[in-house]
Order: structure tokens, then sequence, then C-alpha cells
């Protein structure tokens, strides 16, 4: 009866050796992936979401300006130039 008892413990201490092993394989693979993923993603010259919204931003502000100082140089001629009306 004592070696039954020893060889389940055994094949107990096996099977989990070889599961903890396959958890840090899975582990290390998924790492692996994601780190890839980055790299791939980092080469499509993708922006994160505030740098675009400070893009956006900055291009409204001199849109705001050249509005403004179009509208000071009609001004400034006296209304000779007409502007065009927007489409």
């Amino acid at each position: 009866m004592q070696s039954e008892n020893r060889l389940f413990d055994d094949v107990v201490k096996f099977v989990n050796g070889a599961a903890g092993t396959l958890a840090g394989m899975g582990r290390e693979a998924e790492a692996a992936t994601r780190e890839r993923a980055r790299e791939w993603i980092g080469g499509l010259d993708f922006v994160s979401r505030e740098e675009f919204e400070a893009v956006k931003a900055m291009a409204a502000a001199a849109r705001d300006e050249n509005e403004a100082l179009k509208a000071r140089l009609d001004k400034l001629e006296g209304g000779a130039a007409k502007p065009k009306p927007k489409v």
C-alpha cells in the first residue's frame, strides 16, 4: 500500500510541475506577443489621442486667427475686396 501512495505522490508532483511549466510558457508567449504587437503598431506611425487632440486644437486656433486676420485686412482695405461666399 505504501508504494501505491508513493507512486500517486510522484504522479501528482509531476502533473503539478508540468502545469506550472505550461502556465509559465503561456505567460512568456503572451508577453512576447504583446511586445511584438507594440513594435508593429509603433512602426505604423500612430499617434496617441492626446497628441491628436492637441494638434486638432492648434488647427482650430490657427483657423480662428486666420479668419480674424482676414476680417482685419478687409477692414483696413476699406472693404474693397468682397469675401467669397462659403459653399
